[in-house]
C-alpha cells in the first residue's frame, strides 16, 4: 500500500471514530484536519466535499463492521452456532471502545433518515446488505435442522435487528445497567420461538 493509500486509511479510521461521537454532520473536514493536526486543504484535497467525505466514513465503517463482525461470525459452523456468532459479534460492535458515541450506524440512522442525498443512499445499501446476512444466516439454520422449516428468514433478521435497536438505545440513552441481560434475554427467547423442536 503507497503512502497516500495508508494516510487516507489512517484518517479514515479516525473520521469513524470521531463520527461515531460528533455524527457524520457534525464531523466536518476542518474538524477532522484539526484533530489530526493536518492542514485543511491537505484532508480536503483527499475528499474534496463533506458529502464525499461522509460516503467514504460510512464505507470505512461498513468495511470495519465486515472485518469485526461479519468474516469472523461466517468463519462459525453453519446453523445456529453461527446465528449465536452474529448476535455475539454484533454485541461487541455495539460496546466496542474505539466507537466512543457507540454505534455508527445507529448514529447516521437518526440523523440520515430524512436527509436525501448519497450518505443516506450508501446507508441504507449498507443496512439492507446487513440484514440479507443475517436472514441468510438464519436460512442456513434452517438447512441445518436448527430452526423449524417455516421460519421466515427475512422476520428473523427484522426481529434481531430489533433487539439490538432497543439494546442501543437502553444502553447509550436510557444506561439501564440491565441493558445487555435483557438484550441476552429477548435473544434465546427468540432464538426458542424460532428454534426446531428436535434441535
Amino acid at each position: 500500500m503507497r503512502k497516500g493509500e495508508l494516510t487516507r486509511q489512517a484518517i479514515l479510521e479516525r473520521a469513524v471514530r470521531l463520527a461515531s461521537r460528533v455524527g457524520l454532520q457534525g464531523l466536518t473536514i476542518g474538524g477532522l484536519a484539526e484533530e489530526l493536526q493536518l492542514s485543511k486543504s491537505g484532508l480536503f484535497a483527499h475528499f474534496r466535499s463533506k458529502s464525499s467525505l461522509e460516503v467514504e466514513v460510512l464505507e470505512a465503517a461498513t468495511a470495519l463492521f465486515t472485518q469485526v463482525v461479519i468474516r469472523p461470525a461466517l468463519a462459525r459452523p453453519r446453523g445456529e452456532p453461527r446465528v449465536r456468532a452474529i448476535f455475539e459479534r454484533w454485541m461487541d460492535w455495539a460496546r466496542s471502545a474505539s466507537l466512543e458515541g457507540g454505534c455508527i450506524f445507529v448514529a447516521a440512522a437518526a440523523e440520515l433518515d430524512d436527509a436525501p442525498g448519497p450518505a443516506r443512499d450508501k446507508l441504507v445499501q449498507s443496512e439492507k446488505d446487513w440484514l440479507d446476512c443475517v436472514a441468510q444466516t438464519a436460512r442456513t439454520a434452517i438447512n441445518e435442522g436448527h430452526f423449524r422449516p417455516d421460519v421466515d428468514p427475512e422476520q428473523f433478521a427484522t426481529e434481531l435487528h430489533g433487539i439490538m435497536l432497543a439494546y442501543h438505545h437502553a444502553a447509550r440513552l436510557m444506561r439501564d445497567p440491565k441493558a445487555e441481560e435483557r438484550a441476552r434475554r429477548a435473544f434465546e427467547s427468540l432464538l426458542s420461538a424460532y428454534r426446531a423442536p428436535s434441535a
